[in-house]
């Protein structure tokens, strides 16, 4: 969805589903509220782009209640797999739900946190967010939208005043609440909870929320299948984006998993420079259980895990044929998305994929990092260097029979500036803010991703 302003058109349904959904908490108190960074591309969508600076750290650092919207923040409740090992004892332990609303599209949003203060699923945790955290967070959001990636928005940061603890890196560390942007935060774990409960009468509720709230659809005659089939088509989509994007989320449990297929809540991320898939984003991902290649399979799994859930009100057959799309999902939609990055027109299914595993071979033999080559065969180019390589010279003469997108090229393709989001240039921009509270390199690569974004985005899918 591109953003589009809208007027603000507050919509909490969340109360539809009473108090099971979750907890009221309170908001930490921060000694300081520092405005570092609002998005007001997306806060016009929600009619919240005219807040003056003052109105917006009360509502996003303060959490006044916004007009006419939730009169208090909700932590969330929910289970999860968590590297694949059940565990029942989560929920919002740092963030919760603060407002809904609707854009101009009608779709309903929600406002929510990350470092807002402790709620009853903290356990040991402070409640809190690094800086560092919400600056990763940021280019992360920022990256993945401009490469077509179904992405929460980072809304807000704002620095908090408090010195945090933390035992992978430099401590201590400044301290911020973010505030994203998101279509839900119903994940799988949500289900897995409820079904752990044996409510059979919250599963049908809450299934009927998402139907009718989030996918904007009559419940049919099962819902439970109907709404599993729906997010195994929104999920294939987004394991693809991930792989096309070049990205590594690092921590795909179902918690993590929401049930519209929006990525989010982003932790300890990468983008692979190659096309790697051995290539893990966590340092204690030491199986390689979320790694590149292997993000299809753990995302496939999560839905069989929602499946399970759903079993509570459903039988198994439809569940299981419903699951069974996500290969030839995913298949097609690899596809689709490696012909908009390269921004070239579809010559058929069988073409298609060959040219998709010639690109695929072309990058991993030949070391060539992902996005320098979709930026050298954009539309369609097939003469990208004079000394091509076995691999990349088969990728080539398959590529000159595809024609390109129709409409105007942006400057971008012919600048020859890459735009890319490697953990260096991550490091440099957090090192900048660290030692000389230094915002312009940040602020300088949301202006060079959004061009990008620009320029991608004038293909449609």
């Amino acid at each position: 969805m591109k953003p589009s302003p809208s007027p603000y058109r507050p919509d909490p349904q969340i109360a539809s589903l009473g108090a099971k959904i979750g907890d009221a908490v309170r908001p930490a108190h921060f000694p300081e509220t520092i405005l570092r960074f609002r998005n007001d591309r997306w806060a016009a969508t929600v009619g919240l782009a005219d807040q003056d600076d003052a109105a917006w750290v009360r509502h996003f650092g303060r959490f006044e209640p916004l007009p006419d919207n939730m009169p208090e923040p909700l932590a969330l409740r929910y289970h999860g797999h968590q590297f694949r090992v059940y565990n029942p004892d989560i929920g919002d332990g740092r963030g919760f739900l603060f407002a809904q609303m609707r854009d101009g599209g009608g779709r309903l949003l929600d406002l929510a946190t990350k470092g807002s203060g402790t709620t009853p699923y903290s356990r040991r945790g402070d409640g809190r967010l690094t800086l560092k955290g919400g600056v990763r967070e940021i280019l992360a959001t920022e990256m993945l939208e401009a490469l077509g990636v179904h992405t929460s928005k980072t809304f807000s940061i704002i620095e908090t005043g408090e010195e945090l603890i933390r035992g992978d890196e430099p401590s201590p560390t400044r301290s911020a609440v973010m505030v994203r942007l998101s279509h839900s935060h119903i994940r799988i774990g949500s289900f897995q909870r409820v079904a752990a409960e044996g409510n059979a009468e919250f599963m049908q509720q809450l299934i009927t929320y998402c139907l009718t709230q989030l996918y904007n659809v009559a419940p049919a005659e099962n819902p439970a299948a109907q709404l599993l089939g729906l997010a195994v088509e929104r999920v294939a989509d987004l394991a693809a984006s991930y792989m096309v994007a070049g990205f590594v989320h690092g921590v795909l449990n179902t918690d993590n998993i929401n049930i519209t297929g929006e990525s989010f809540d982003y932790g300890p991320w990468r983008f692979t420079e190659y096309w790697d898939p051995q290539f893990t984003a966590a340092y204690f991902d030491e199986s390689g259980l979320y790694a590149f290649g292997r993000q299809a399979e753990a995302l496939h799994w999560n839905l069989g895990q929602l499946a399970v859930a759903l079993r509570l009100v459903s039988d198994a057959p439809p569940l299981i044929a419903a699951l069974e799309r996500f290969p030839g999902l995913y298949q097609q939609a690899i596809i689709q998305r490696f012909l908009w990055r390269l921004g070239v027109v579809s010559r058929g299914e069988a073409l298609d994929r060959q040219l998709v595993e010639a690109a695929e071979r072309t990058m991993s033999r030949e070391k060539i990092a992902i996005d320098q080559f979709f930026y050298l065969y954009r539309h369609g180019k097939a003469d990208a260097g004079d000394a091509l390589g076995e691999y990349q010279s088969t990728f080539a003469a398959l590529l000159r029979d595809y024609a390109p997108f129709e409409g105007a090229r942006h400057e971008y393709w012919t600048k020859g500036a890459i735009c890319s989001m490697l953990i260096h240039e991550v490091e440099d921009i957090w090192q900048a803010i660290s030692e000389k509270d230094d915002w312009g390199p940040l602020q300088r690569k949301i202006h060079a991703v959004r061009e990008m974004g620009q320029a991608n985005m004038a293909s449609e899918f």
